[in-house]
């Protein structure tokens, strides 16, 4: 059985939807995971989280983790997944998805990362400077 290995996510994605995520695993190098994501202005950046932990959870998985805390500074993706609420329409099928790609674990666990990550800031200088080429 292995044991649980904690990722800290950080992730961010421009207007077009083109983002990137950084996962860091304790004791791994970081990892940088491109994304796409729909873009809706009314869910102000919640979807970007969903199609992120989404991602990373499924390079992980290829990679052989199996149980994982993922440390994530996203209160609103937080409090959808540990509460199981309702969604708004947009954001079912990117939900689904992400309940799909996290059950592939063995074990997973979300908790708050303290603050906002470094990786979180290095996923938006990443983006920030794509959209800027």
């Amino acid at each position: 059985m292995k044991a649980w290995v904690g990722v800290a996510v950080g992730f961010a994605a421009d207007d077009s939807g083109n983002g990137v995520a950084y996962a860091r695993a304790e004791g791994q190098r970081t990892l940088r995971v491109p994304f796409t994501v729909k873009r809706y202005a009314a869910l102000l950046g919640r979807e970007v989280g969903y199609a992120a932990l989404c991602e990373v959870a499924r390079v992980l998985h290829r990679r052989g983790f199996e149980r994982i805390e993922f440390a994530i500074d996203d209160a609103s993706l937080l409090s959808d997944l540990a509460e199981r609420r309702e969604v708004p329409a947009p954001l079912t099928l990117a939900y689904v998805r992400l309940r799909c790609a996290l059950n592939q674990l063995r074990e997973y666990r979300i908790r708050p990362a303290p603050g906002e990550s470094d990786l979180t800031a290095r996923a938006r200088s990443d983006v920030a400077l794509h959209v800027a080429a």
